[in-house]
Formats: C-alpha cells, sequence, structure tokens
C-alpha cells in the first residue's frame, strides 16, 4: 500500500476523531506526513481530566505503531479498527492518542528502516554505564549512573519524540511490533512493572497465536545475553525504546507487544485488540473485556 493511500483511509477517521499532523519527514524527495489520532472520552465521563496543574494525562493511552515499515500488522490495525478502538475507549472514559506510522517510507516500502536506512525505534534514550560511555540497552542487573536523551536521532523520532515530550504523562503505553526474525506464528511482549497484569492477555492471545514461553529472542541483528521470554512470553528489558521512554516517565502500564510476520494477518489484528482493550481495561480500572 502506498502512503498516500494509507494517509486518505486514516483521515476518514476525523468522523470519530481528530486527526492531527504533528511532523513530517522528507525522504528520496518525497514528503511524509506524520499523523496522530486523538480522542476524549465520552461527553458524561470525567475520567479523563486531569487534576489542575497536574502533568498526569488523566486516563489515557499512548499507542505507538509501524516503528519498522516491514511490521504491518499495527498500523493496519488501527486503519481497519480505528472505529472499534475508538469507540471502545470513549465508553471507558480513556482518551487516546495513537501514532498509526511511525516510519512511512519504511511502510511503503516494506523495509524495518526508513528509506534513508536509519532505525527509528531504539532511540529515545541512552544509559550511562561508566564515565563517558552511553549504551541504549542494558543487560541483565547492568547498572547505571544517569539517563539522558539519545542524540543525534532519526527524523521520524526526532517529531515523535518531541510530541510526546508534550503530552502530560499517560498512564499506559503500549507500542505494537512484529518480529520478523522467528518462524511461525507466536506472539509475546516486553513489559514493565506486574507482569501479572498481562497474563490475561497472553491467555487471550493464544488462541490466535502461540505464546513464545522461555525462548531467548534478538532482534535478528544484536544479539544481547539474558533477553529471554518467561513461562508467560514476556520480556522485562531496557533498550531505550519508547516503552522504555515511557516506563522512565513514570507510565503505570507499559509493553512492547510482538506477533511474528508469519502470524496470519487476522490473527495477528486480534491479538493487537487484545492488548489495546486490555489496556484500555487497566486504566478504566474496570474487569478486563478485552477476549470477548
Amino acid at each position: 500500500m502506498w502512503y498516500a493511500e494509507f494517509a486518505r483511509r486514516l483521515l476518514a477517521l476525523t468522523a470519530v476523531a481528530r486527526v492531527r499532523q504533528y511532523g513530517a519527514v522528507v525522504e528520496k524527495g518525497r514528503d511524509y506526513p506524520l499523523f496522530v489520532i486523538e480522542t476524549s472520552p465520552a461527553p458524561d465521563s470525567t475520567a479523563a481530566r486531569p487534576a489542575p496543574g497536574s502533568r498526569r494525562g488523566g486516563r489515557t493511552l499512548v499507542i505507538t505503531c509501524g516503528f519498522h515499515g516491514d511490521e504491518v500488522s499495527g498500523p493496519l490495525t488501527v486503519l481497519e479498527r480505528g472505529r472499534d478502538i475508538v469507540t471502545y475507549a470513549r465508553a471507558r472514559g480513556v482518551a487516546l492518542h495513537i501514532y498509526p506510522c511511525i516510519n512511512p517510507s519504511g511502510f511503503e516500502a516494506r523495509t524495518r528502516y526508513n528509506a534513508s536506512g536509519q532505525r527509528p525505534n531504539n532511540d529515545f534514550l541512552r544509559y550511562e554505564v561508566a564515565p563517558g560511555l552511553f549504551k541504549d540497552d542494558l543487560g541483565p542487573d547492568e547498572g547505571f549512573t544517569s539517563i539522558r536523551p539519545a542524540r543525534p536521532v532519526p527524523r521520524e523520532t526526532e517529531a515523535l519524540r518531541a510530541d510526546l515530550d508534550r503530552l502530560p504523562t499517560p498512564q499506559g503505553a503500549l507500542d505494537i511490533h512484529q518480529d520478523a526474525f522467528i518462524a511461525g506464528a507466536f506472539s509475546y511482549a516486553y513489559v514493565f512493572g506486574d507482569r501479572g497484569l498481562y497474563h490475561p492477555f497472553v491467555t487471550s492471545s493464544a488462541a490466535h497465536a502461540t505464546v513464545l514461553r522461555e525462548t531467548r529472542v534478538d532482534s535478528g541483528y544484536h544479539r544481547i545475553d539474558g533477553v529471554r521470554t518467561d513461562d508467560h512470553g514476556l520480556i522485562v528489558f531496557h533498550d531505550g525504546s519508547v516503552t522504555d521512554y515511557f516506563f522512565r516517565r513514570g507510565v503505570p502500564y507499559t509493553a512492547a507487544l510482538e506477533t511474528t510476520t508469519q502470524t496470519p494477518s487476522a490473527r495477528s489484528a486480534e491479538i493487537n485488540l487484545i492488548w489495546i482493550r486490555g489496556f484500555v481495561d487497566l486504566i478504566a480500572d474496570l474487569p478486563r473485556t478485552a477476549a470477548s
């Protein structure tokens, strides 16, 4: 799909939400506008209103998709099920900020990185692990002395981070990915905080793809010892990504969801929706209905 067609269809969501352009990038002489879908809760709900002077965003969920252009499930789920997502969240008093396609030139070409070969993903934080030595990921139990924003960063990351920095801190942040390096139909997730909160999502996801349990994973380019799923398919890994960024901002619910690119698209979309609805329910403090 050409990104222009994606953008045209995305703008149709203005019937149910605000679609705002937060930036633009130029790749290989072509302009790519960057969009965010934003909603408020239902008119009779006060749940998403922060206290006066608070930097908290009330009951707000940020969803990011499409950091890697060959991982199309997230962008397409938002495009095709956006109305359902908005309706579900609004009815539960949760406001949304959805960034549906962060790497448009990669999405158009179905390449992991952007058209300039830059990686927009793990470029939010850098950890100082020794005086003057900074890295974007921490090994298991590896300490650090300070954190700083990553610089320089790809244009897509710079635009996104500038927009995120302006937002009040949300209650939840979900980053939707796919794994192009594991053969078969699987799902797993990177999470922070109480892993038990996400076990129901894993159970529901198992109806659509096998949960990748007790398995070592990596990006296919960069192997790190100790990055291994637990018996619920969950990983804790500080990697300088947008999920790590939100965790360091104090967001209580954070996760990066993975399905494999070999997972049939319809099943991958259902898993994405399970986690999106689950995050909405966590933020709304409601009994989970994601599997329904």
